[in-house]
């Protein structure tokens, strides 16, 4: 039990320290927000290249962070197709270039797609054409971050049944049961708080739900993906996290199933 208390302490001193300087570049916006998901991106690319190409894991890392730059800064000039296709391109640029390193070079261009299509897509959602851009992506860190914390309570207080014990042998149903709760109470909260167009609070509980699946489905999806590398954490940037991808692999799911939402709230608006 001591053990547990001490990973609790880290995990709450580490988000004292990292939430705040997230959440007020989200608020800021801009520049500010570009600013953090190229910093972010940076740190990602160089763990999943430690992670996947070991070998030569600062080229890799290099090739990979440079597509998801370019992407990224289309993106932020409004040009959301082009950031798309200039993912693909960079996705096979960068497998070119691990490849010839001796690197297997599908892993490479699979870290580049799946790191860069949620940046893209929360560049979008935040600072995009809606001026409910900041109370989305609200909405989309409220409910990852509550069905996060929720399951990892649950599934440590009250234990029981493995999820997926293949990949993830830490993880239970009542920790899954406990973040889906969650995510659909956060949901309907930020829906009835904020401005969110023609989001009700019975469709917010309802992405809340959506989002929080996402949450857990990405979580499980990085327990494979590093099963498959044989590492234990993605990196060790973050005391009682591991890496920055074992903070927001869920997170990056939960923005495109948040985007998607967007994108519907949109077009019933006329505005998509």
């Amino acid at each position: 039990m001591a053990v547990k208390g001490r990973d609790i302490g880290l995990r709450a001193a580490s988000a004292v320290v990292l939430a705040p300087a997230a959440v007020l570049a989200t608020w800021a916006g801009g520049p500010w927000f570009l600013a953090l998901l190229i910093g972010a991106s940076g740190l990602l690319a160089t763990e999943w290249a430690m992670m996947s190409a070991p070998g030569a894991w600062r080229a890799t890392g290099a090739a990979v962070f440079l597509a998801l730059l370019a992407a990224i800064a289309t993106a932020y000039v409004e040009q959301l197709s082009l950031a798309l296709v200039l993912l693909v391109f960079g996705a096979a640029v960068a497998a070119l270039y691990a490849r010839a390193r001796g690197q297997e070079g599908l892993d490479a261009a699979y870290g580049v797609l799946y790191l860069g299509w949620p940046a893209v897509l929360v560049i979008w959602l935040r600072d995009g054409h809606s001026p409910e851009g900041l109370n989305w992506t609200v909405f989309a860190l409220s409910v990852t971050w509550a069905a996060d914390i929720a399951a990892y309570l649950f599934g440590s207080l009250i234990g029981g049944p493995k999820l997926w014990p293949r990949f993830s042998p830490n993880k239970t149903w009542s920790g899954f049961a406990g973040g889906l709760l969650a995510g659909v109470v956060a949901g309907a909260v930020i829906a009835g708080w904020l401005d969110m167009g023609r989001l009700t609070v019975p469709w917010g509980a309802l992405l809340g739900l959506a989002g929080a699946l996402a949450t857990m489905a990405g979580d499980l999806w990085e327990s494979a993906l590093k099963r498959r590398f044989g590492v234990k954490d993605a990196g060790k940037l973050i005391p009682g996290h591991g890496g920055l991808l074992d903070r927001v692999d869920g997170l990056m799911f939960a923005i495109v199933v948040v985007a998607a939402g967007h994108l519907g709230v949109l077009m019933l608006d006329g505005g998509g």
